[in-house]
């Protein structure tokens, strides 16, 4: 059945080629970008845990922090958003964006400031926020009032009046043709747009249409402005599927692969509005077996999640994530290479570089990263590691900087974080070890059963004559087989009876010393 689908879908002439697949399940949504048969993006959104960041808020300033620069704003949610003073001035351009000036822009006279915001929000006043940020452990979500809305070619901006073009399209020629598309759409004064990456080499009309959708978006959103009362979302980010259709169905990509008939029909329709010629890369698999299993998906995501991720050189990388930041070792292992040991070494930290880039991407690790490669002695194979993960980082839709390699084999970077990693939100911490990956060894847990019992004993000694400790199995044996002598002294010392009791339920720290005769606890 599963080769009959395989024909079908035209599967079965090639495994190579870049392929989307989506898994639509009751309580999840999965998405997986294959190139060449290798996983390279992934995503998963749950209904429960539905991401904010992107979506619009009419909130309400509850208090000012003129220590911190920064205000409390009440969106609706369960904790108030965070707004930066810096983040409710209109923003210039990122850096990443070439600005282009307009003929017909016009820019405002005076330029807010840092100091402008207290008296322009003060507290009890309506803002229009959108989330950079969604919450984070304890930390409720970053908003800011500068809004940004992405299609498929253009990012509008409606309370910017400037606007640019993706300094990541490299190509003179194509910036220039780019710049005169961009000068001659129809921009309604005050609002600003961004040519995409993915806009290179398309036609004019493309950009017009998508211009167009987009001020259609905009219309709505401020009609719920104009009449729902603070606090209200005026705007959803789109979901999994929806944003998948927008940020990778590009020409790149050979066919969408999905395993729900509703979800196959709702992308052609979306991907009807952006290029008819797309229409027939979205296809619907309804094989025996499950989609991410025969694609080799769901393998590689339990490869790639282990805390070891091993290489193809042999040499394999070992990634914690930690409160502060997320450490990421470079091994050689089974990399031994032959004579030539600076050789093996570079090879195994270029291809160390290729996959911390990859896993940033799966993981969506954000935050401060650190790389702790394999010391090469020449500037030149430093250099070259570094230049390799400059270009794979440049792939990644989230912000990223990297500083070249410090003297100790160090690299630094850090990664745009606007939502909890997967690791995060996929896993909780271990209820038996309360999240810290290890519990105290038996060994350690009978020094301290016999402390507790000296102690106990000797406060004791003239009113309890029986003690019964309930512990561990484990404990217990260990107890009995390698520390019995010692437990015989202690009778014999205070003239008690020690009697011993297993509960499997017990933690393998836990343990408890109660008065045999009346079950009272002590301590």
């Amino acid at each position: 059945m599963i080769e009959q689908v395989k024909r079908i879908l035209g599967l079965s002439r090639r495994k190579t080629g870049n392929k989307l697949v989506i898994s639509v399940e009751k309580l999840e949504r999965r998405v997986a970008l294959l190139e060449d048969g290798q996983l390279e993006e992934y995503s998963v959104e749950r209904d429960s845990s539905r991401n904010i960041a992107g979506s619009v808020y009419k909130g309400r300033v509850k208090n000012i922090e003129p220590g911190l620069k920064a205000m409390f704003v009440d969106i609706g949610l369960e904790k108030n958003a965070f707004l930066h003073f810096w983040d409710a001035i209109p923003a210039a351009l990122d850096s990443g964006v070439e600005e282009i000036e307009r003929p017909d822009a016009r820019r405002s006279k005076k330029r807010l400031t840092a100091k402008d915001i207290p008296s322009v929000y003060p507290i009890g006043s309506e803002v229009i926020v959108q989330v950079t940020k969604g919450p984070i452990g304890t930390k409720g979500p970053r908003v800011s009032t500068n809004l940004s809305f992405a299609g498929r070619y253009l990012v509008l901006m409606p309370y910017g009046d400037r606007s640019g073009i993706s300094r990541k399209i490299e190509s003179p020629k194509e910036r220039t043709r780019l710049r005169k598309i961009l000068r001659e759409l129809a921009i309604p004064e005050g609002l600003g747009v961004i040519i995409r990456t993915v806009g290179e080499g398309q036609r004019a009309r493309y950009f017009v249409r998508d211009l167009s959708f987009l001020l259609e978006q905009w219309a709505r959103i401020e009609e719920k402005i104009q009449t729902l009362p603070a606090p209200a979302r005026v705007f959803e980010e789109p979901d999994l599927v929806e944003r998948t259709v927008r940020d990778f169905l590009t020409d790149e990509i050979d066919e969408v692969l999905c395993d729900d008939q509703t979800a196959v029909e709702r992308m052609v329709t979306l991907v009807g509005q952006i290029s008819r010629r797309a229409k027939s890369r979205v296809k619907y698999y309804d094989g025996a077996s499950p989609i991410f299993e025969t694609f080799g998906v769901q393998k590689q995501i339990d490869d790639a999640f282990h805390r070891q991720v091993w290489l193809k050189c042999g040499g394999y990388i070992v990634i914690d994530e930690t409160e502060a930041l997320v450490a990421v070792d470079v091994n050689t292992g089974r990399n031994k290479g032959g004579r030539d040991v600076e050789k093996t070494i570079l090879q195994t930290n270029l291809e160390a570089a290729d996959e911390i880039a990859r896993q940033l991407r799966l993981r969506n690790i954000g935050g401060l990263v650190i790389g702790d490669f394999i010391d090469m002695k020449s500037r030149k194979d430093q250099q070259m590691v570094y230049q390799r993960m400059r270009e794979r980082l440049r792939r990644d839709k989230a912000k990223t900087h990297v500083l070249q390699l410090s003297s100790l084999g160090l690299m630094e970077m850090t990664r745009q974080r606007a939502q909890e990693s997967l690791n995060d939100s996929i896993y909780e911490n271990c209820p038996y070890c309360d999240g810290r990956g290890v519990v105290k060894s038996t060994m350690s847990t009978s020094v301290e059963v016999h402390r507790a019992l000296n102690s106990v004993m000797r406060k004791y000694q003239d009113t309890v004559h029986e003690i019964r400790v309930i512990l561990n199995p484990d404990v217990l044996k260990r107890l009995k087989e390698e520390d019995e002598e010692l437990l015989v002294e202690l009778e014999r010392r205070y003239a008690g009876r020690l009697m011993f009791r297993a509960d499997p339920s017990f933690h393998h720290e836990k343990f408890v010393l109660t008065d045999a005769n009346t079950g009272a606890e002590l301590n």
